[in-house]
């Protein structure tokens, strides 16, 4: 069976579809994934088959329309929801003739599309095959899709749909504890950490005598050279006497390194770093905030865009995290939250109850079962 998985601009979209991919080739499949092209070589470093779908950066869809012109960035929660929907739109319209030129030549049995990879809906249909939605994380996707569909109307048009298909198989990772109650059917899977990998070095799986704090911005933030969140919050933690890590990409690592004296940063395995630390400081995004449910970390989001807020707060109604909403992220109150974190038993409990709810879940290899049943069906 030919499955092409279609991931994004970040490679946190291409680190969560990695552990399926991978289970998809380990059982005998044929696998490509495609994304833009600076995520390409994520691809390839996860051991998959890469291909570009658009040469362009996410920035160039984030901040302008088709025609080239200026968008206006959103104002309001609601706002930053369909203006995603949007960008993400443009970006699905922008790959659609690499998709096809592909599938000329490499025609897939499923395509398997990433939480806003809408691409691959509008690939499904027009090869007539079977469409799967895998999530990114832990955020409602799904509330992006009216927003892309207007977006997308002319590429709807052309397949006789007045709206997105719907997915033949929703697979979520989502940890049932965290599911919102409007959350459409799922086949659950096991989240399992696929980030980018660097030679290992004593300190990052060895516990420290002072505790450890990983804070990180994920990469979009950094792409898009807005640093200061981490500065910032190394400042704020100032106070404390905690290991301070910086998890970021190494082109921002140097500088900050030079700015910030005695903290480490640079791009540093999550997946081995998180469970030696005390506590993970982050953005909302959403690949970091599994990695750290995964480890049985506690953690402090600090939400930094709307369509973040509401996941970021459901971890925190749960009792594994403190999130500090836009307004509430003051100095005095990071370091309230932090020693919060790092003092109350309840929340690393919490926390480690996530990691067994993860670990109970059907793993990517069972779920290519599921993968292999669509065509059967179909």
């Amino acid at each position: 069976m030919k499955i092409l998985f279609i991931a994004s601009g970040s490679p946190a979209t291409v680190f969560a579809l990695a552990p399926l991919a991978t289970a998809a080739r380990n059982a005998g499949h044929q696998v490509f994934m495609g994304a833009l092209e600076d995520m390409v070589p994520y691809i390839t470093g996860a051991g998959l088959p890469g291909v570009s779908v658009a040469p362009a950066s996410v920035r160039r869809f984030a901040t302008m329309d088709r025609a080239g012109n200026p968008v206006q960035p959103p104002r309001t929660p609601l706002e930053e929801l369909d203006f995603a929907g949007r960008w993400f739109g443009r970006m699905a319209a922008a790959s659609m003739p690499a998709l096809l030129e592909l599938a000329e030549r490499w025609r897939p049995d499923v395509v398997v599309g990433g939480s806003m990879s809408f691409a691959a809906a509008l690939l499904a249909a027009r090869l007539g095959v079977p469409y799967v939605r895998q999530a990114w994380d832990t955020g409602d996707a799904w509330r992006t899709d009216p927003a892309a569909g207007l977006e997308l109307q002319p590429e709807l048009a052309e397949l006789d749909l007045d709206r997105l298909p719907e997915p033949d198989l929703f697979v979520d990772i989502c940890p049932p504890g965290l599911r919102p109650s409007d959350a459409p059917p799922a086949q659950l899977m096991r989240w399992v950490p696929a980030n980018g990998q660097r030679p290992l070095e004593p300190w990052m799986y060895t516990r420290g005598e002072r505790p450890r704090v990983v804070i990180t911005s994920g990469s979009r933030l950094v792409f898009a050279q807005k640093t200061g969140f981490l500065r910032n919050l190394v400042a704020d933690l100032a106070p404390l006497d905690a290991e301070v890590v910086i998890a970021t990409l190494d082109e921002v690592a140097e500088e900050l390194r030079t700015q910030l004296p005695g903290v480490r940063a640079g791009w540093v395995p999550l997946d081995v770093v998180l469970p030696t630390s005390d506590l993970v400081i982050h953005h909302s995004g959403g690949v970091t905030a599994l990695t750290a449910m995964n480890a049985g970390v506690p953690q402090l989001v600090v939400p930094q865009g709307g369509n973040f807020i509401e996941a970021a707060q459901r971890i925190a109604d749960y009792g594994a995290a403190i999130t500090l909403m836009p307004g509430q992220d003051t100095p005095e109150d990071v370091r309230k939250a932090t020693e919060a974190l790092l003092t109350a038993p309840s929340y690393r409990e919490r926390a480690g109850d996530l990691a067994r709810e993860i670990a109970a879940l059907p793993s990517a290899a069972e779920v290519v079962g599921a993968l292999e049943r669509l065509t059967v069906d179909r």
